[in-house]
């Protein structure tokens, strides 16, 4: 029996209570290019992605994530994982082609944790208008349209207050990912967890805060910047605008340079991510970090990440399920 794989991140969907400024801010400012707009709900997606969409945003009266989405390796494999999760007891719920605008048949279902995750496989790949498209055959828009124009999207870090192996171990037994560092506690609990199915240092991230208001935030959506110089130029272009960011620095864990920006619209936070490294080893073992590590762990070099809970919004990533939790 072949086991069902997910190839990679596909998407993700936000609610978010003011959609004029969220446009503004992922369309303007980050530079993502505009698919469609199909039943109020904005498609978004960077110049260097292929499918569809990697970002969807639809106004309500709260903000939260609906979904968030992977795509599989072959088209049998959805129809795979809805067999594996209810055997396991996971309720799955069919999604029909089309109810999402340019995608196929999919699943959505719950994490432990109550994160909501979709999965699926047909995506159409999306042609560019001729006067946006690039004349590279190989990519989807002209780079450097508007805003800090990353190329692609890259990974999403969940947050909760529930113990964070139960929900790695999760990701991990039934939708394959592996895992590539983790931090541990001195009880041998983890307190946060990177894993993935490419060759990325993570594709998702899953970390661990007590003071969280709910098991099912989330703590930020990255986007994929090229070099070092154009995460420099990402923030010149945020300073110019008047949003408060931070970063540059350097994670220890990963290796990547970031900026860390929050969507004035939504709260939510984006990172602008790159550098770091790939993993081709088959036999790679993951790197354990200890909290004492952690001034190396989170930020090797420059503008410290800011590990406090107070000072760290997260908004609600279960589909809309809960009462309004929000930290701004």
């Amino acid at each position: 029996m072949i086991l069902p794989e997910i190839a990679k991140l596909g998407h993700v969907a936000l609610v978010t209570p003011d959609l004029e400024k969220s446009l503004w801010f992922f369309k303007e400012l980050i530079g993502l290019e505009e698919t469609e707009t199909v039943d109020g709900t904005v498609y978004l997606r960077a110049w260097g992605d292929f499918e569809h969409h990697t970002l969807s945003l639809t106004a309500g009266d709260r903000a939260y994530v609906d979904h968030i989405a992977w795509r599989t390796k072959r088209p049998e494999d959805v129809e795979g994982f809805a067999k594996l999760l209810e055997e396991a007891g996971t309720e799955v719920e069919w999604v029909e082609a089309g109810v999402e605008a340019g995608q196929g048949r999919a699943i959505r279902f719950h994490l432990p944790s109550q994160h909501r995750f979709e999965i699926y496989y047909d995506m159409e790949k999306t042609l560019a208008d001729p006067a946006r498209r690039s004349v590279l055959k190989n990519q989807t828009y002209k780079a450097w349209a508007r805003g800090v124009s990353p190329r692609r999207i890259d990974h999403v870090n969940v947050m909760t207050s529930m113990d964070v192996k139960i929900i790695t171990d999760f990701l991990h037994e039934k939708l394959g990912f592996k895992m590539r560092e983790y931090i541990k506690a001195p009880d041998n609990s983890y307190l946060a967890g990177w894993m993935s199915v490419t060759p990325l240092v993570h594709d998702i991230a899953v970390s661990g805060d007590p003071h969280s208001p709910t098991t099912h935030q989330i703590h930020h959506i990255s986007y994929w910047l090229d070099n070092a110089q154009d995460l420099l130029r990402a923030a010149d272009i945020l300073k110019e605008h008047g949003l408060t960011f931070k970063g540059p620095g350097k994670h220890g864990i990963s290796q990547a340079m970031y900026v860390y920006v929050c969507d004035p619209g939504s709260g939510l936070r984006v990172e602008l991510f790159t550098n770091g490294y790939l993993i081709f080893e088959p036999d790679w073992e993951p790197i354990e970090w200890t909290i004492d590590e952690m001034d190396v762990g989170f930020t090797f070099w420059g503008d410290q990440t800011d590990t406090n809970p107070e000072n760290n919004p997260t908004i609600d990533a279960s589909g809309g399920i809960t009462e309004p939790k929000i930290k701004i």
